[in-house]
């Protein structure tokens, strides 16, 4: 199994491209914040994002950043100039165009923005274990980034048949190859389980852990199928991965049940064997706490959200 192929796959990701500026010195630009990640590829000159409590980074050409808890930053190349606010972000979704601001003074910038959504989200928060502010840099194999992007900025500027479905799908490469990459520049001990995957020893455990969920995994049986000791697997676990190996495999657990009960129409009883509980009443009661929620309520609630979700959609068709 490819944990990260099984989590993403899970996960509904989606996105857009939002803006393409064309800025001339000096400019400025701020962006509110949303309930959504943000990305900023900077394809032509230079700049300094500014987010939260005076952190700055100073970006090049080529540069591609993910404000991942979608936070309030601003770019710019002079602080003092007059500064365009974006604040309807979510109305530029299916409008997407070049903003010009600023003068036409060189040095010009380039820069193209759009946002990653997760529509269920899931087990370890894959957005929550990256830090605030993700900058990728121009690396030797880097072609892909430029190449994505310049094939979703063409897939935008015609309307087409399929054209939602065809940008949402860019996007998730455009994810999955910013999170390759991210990865691998990490240390051990960093990046939570997104980390742990490559770690010869705790890599395997994790892939055992969500092939079988259901299986009563301990220290021992865990640690002598990766080759390690009680102890030292205990460790090394809680060290990479950010929790305990029991933690895990109860997240875990909660995670596989939530999205049976979204995706499938079998029983309660049926769901808590599947992930490892002899009954039904002990399974609820650890759901609730894990979710706020009763196994049958969060199917329910789940099922409420999907309508509404498609009559929104519905209702924009009408609009548009």
């Amino acid at each position: 199994m490819d944990i990260l192929a099984q989590v993403l796959d899970r996960i509904r990701l989606g996105g857009a491209l939002l803006f393409h500026f064309e800025l001339g010195h000096p400019w400025h630009l701020e962006l509110p914040a949303r309930p959504y990640a943000l990305f900023h590829y900077l394809s032509r000159g230079s700049a300094t994002l500014a987010v939260g409590q005076g952190q700055e980074i100073q970006m090049t050409e080529g540069d591609f950043v993910v404000i991942t808890r979608g936070e309030p930053h601003m770019f710019y190349s002079d602080r003092r100039a007059e500064p365009l606010r974006i604040m309807d972000i979510d109305r530029a979704s299916s409008r997407f165009g070049v903003i010009r601001h600023g003068s036409r003074a060189k040095p010009l910038s380039t820069m193209i923005c759009g946002n990653f959504t997760v529509s269920r989200p899931m087990f370890g928060g894959v957005l929550e274990l990256l830090p605030p502010v993700l900058l990728l840099k121009p690396t030797a194999d880097g072609g892909w980034l430029e190449a994505i992007l310049r094939r979703m900025v063409s897939e935008s500027a015609l309307e087409r048949p399929g054209q939602r479905v065809a940008l949402s799908r860019l996007t998730e490469v455009l994810f999955v190859e910013a999170l390759r990459s991210w990865i691998a520049s990490l240390s051990p001990g960093q990046g939570g389980w997104l980390g742990a995957i490559s770690d010869p020893h705790i890599g395997p455990a994790l892939k055992l852990i969500h092939e079988n969920p259901e299986q009563p995994w301990s220290l021992s049986d865990l640690g002598g199928r990766v080759g390690l000791g009680r102890s030292a697997f205990s460790a090394r676990f809680t060290k990479l991965v950010g929790q305990s190996m029991q933690r895990y495999v109860i997240e875990r657990r909660m995670a596989e049940a939530a999205f049976l009960l979204e995706t499938s129409d079998e029983p309660i009883a049926r769901i808590a064997s599947r992930v490892g509980y002899e009954t039904a009443a002990a399974f609820s009661k650890l759901f609730q706490r894990h979710h706020g929620l009763s196994p049958g309520r969060y199917r329910a609630a789940q099922r409420l959200d999907v309508v509404h979700g498609q009559s929104d959609v519905s209702e924009a068709q009408v609009a548009d």
